[in-house]
């Protein structure tokens, strides 16, 4: 399977609580709505958690702050996801979506990408 990975940084203007519930009751819903012209398979969320522990995990590691959440889309091949924006359909579904993302993120500071996963364990 193909996975894209969306680390999302909330817009300067948008509280954490506010990026938050639209993220979760706005967006998804909208992503869900188009699952069928972007042929994904998949759609998760991860809201980062406001915990000591993330400084417990950046301290040692000398990393940036972490990101507001990160997206995670599947679809079974490469191929589909071409397909999916080579359509009137899956391309209308793909600009409105990043123009609903532009209301709650600040783009310029998310970034985006394809991965492929490999399982080290899974107990």
């Amino acid at each position: 399977m193909l996975k894209f990975v969306y680390c999302v940084r909330r817009h300067p203007n948008v509280t954490p609580e506010a990026f938050k519930k639209y993220w979760l009751e706005n967006h998804g819903p909208l992503v869900r709505s188009y699952a069928k012209a972007l042929r994904a398979k998949k759609y998760v969320q991860s809201h980062t958690l406001d915990t000591e522990l993330n400084a417990a995990a950046q301290i040692p590691r000398g990393t940036k702050p972490p990101y507001d959440g990160i997206t995670e889309v599947w679809w079974n091949s490469a191929e589909d996801l071409v397909a999916a924006l080579s359509s009137p359909e899956g391309q209308q579904a793909n600009a409105i979506l990043a123009t609903d993302e532009g209301r709650f993120c600040d783009l310029p500071n998310c970034s985006v990408f394809f991965t492929e996963e490999h399982t080290i364990f899974d107990l």
